[in-house]
């Protein structure tokens, strides 16, 4: 066979390689390339498993103007770094974070909930009150989150003050073998991080968010101004899609979510979606309102943004 057959066939063998690879996307339904690829970061948590199943929707969707890439990130500063850089078009993050980044002066917008719920105050097997962290190591993801109101709203009723605990900021995922060390003696912090110290045996829990702070913020979709400006329409398909995601997720349908997307064992998860729900993730102008207050009565943040500063409004 002479080298111009043997070019000739391989160019045949592309072509069909493209038509069928064509004929399956289409059988299969999945999109073209071509449309707009929304980059969305996350932490690889439950609290994060409607930006998970808004995937699993545009992905089987048949007429979708764009695609979804989830971009994951070991920490909450990495990921808020590659927000306000542009890097990514929006992010499942703490939406404490956000609320002091768009009051930097960076460019993001608040769009929904990621999660109602699913905060435990995770402790050591011998803590057994808050009198008990008095001189101990507790741990939490970031100084801007609901996990640190969480901590101050349980001291705040209490018989210690916030300075007998040593407090330390962790990534998510270090926590529970910092617990079963002896590094730190309790944490806060988003799902499925408490769980996992309850099923392998090193923690229990003292406190669920719920106890603490009734329809508490933590979590949330955020995204980019910029990415809302060039892409005004795609941006609200976008939002609408994430609060449907969010009502797709039933404990059945959000286990099937979190096992394809986490690593984490099928006893964990389970256990971590008993103490979280995602049917309304609106952010309300009253539950903006009592974060921003709280923020500013733990001396978390002292800002100024009101509710229509740092909400997408999908309606305009």
């Amino acid at each position: 066979m002479n080298r111009r057959m043997r070019k000739s066939i391989t160019i045949l063998l592309v072509l069909v390689m493209v038509l069928v690879t064509g004929c399956s996307n289409a059988q299969n339904g999945s999109k073209a390339t071509d449309g707009k690829v929304v980059k969305i970061g996350y932490l690889p948590l439950t609290h994060a498993l409607p930006a998970f199943e808004e995937k699993e929707l545009i992905d089987a969707s048949k007429d979708s103007d764009f695609t979804i890439e989830l971009v994951k990130f070991g920490s909450w500063p990495e990921l808020l770094d590659a927000l306000n850089t542009g890097a990514i078009d929006g992010a499942s993050a703490l939406v404490e974070l956000a609320i002091k980044s768009i009051d930097e002066g960076n460019k993001l917008k608040l769009v929904a909930l990621g999660h109602r719920d699913g905060n435990a105050i995770t402790v050591a097997k011998d803590i057994n009150s808050v009198e008990d962290l008095k001189g101990k190591k507790f741990a939490i993801p970031h100084r801007m989150s609901s996990q640190n109101i969480l901590l101050k709203e349980m001291v705040e009723n209490s018989k210690i003050s916030i300075e007998d605990i040593s407090i330390i900021e962790m990534s998510p995922a270090e926590m529970p073998s910092a617990l079963a060390s002896g590094q730190i003696s309790g944490y806060c912090v988003a799902e499925p991080f408490g769980a996992a110290a309850v099923s392998s045996g090193i923690g229990k829990i003292l406190y669920q968010s719920s106890d603490l702070w009734e329809d508490s913020i933590c979590c949330g979709l955020v995204l980019t101004e910029k990415f809302i400006n060039d892409n005004a329409e795609i941006a609200k398909e976008y939002a609408n899609k994430y609060i449907e995601a969010g009502n797709n997720l039933t404990k059945e349908k959000a286990l099937e979510v979190a096992q394809k997307y986490l690593s984490q064992k099928k006893d964990v998860l389970e256990l971590s979606l008993d103490w979280i729900s995602y049917d309304d993730l609106s952010i309300t102008k009253e539950g903006y309102n009592d974060l921003i207050s709280k923020m500013k009565q733990y001396g978390i943040l002292d800002t100024n943004l009101k509710y229509e500063d740092v909400i997408f409004n999908t309606s305009k």
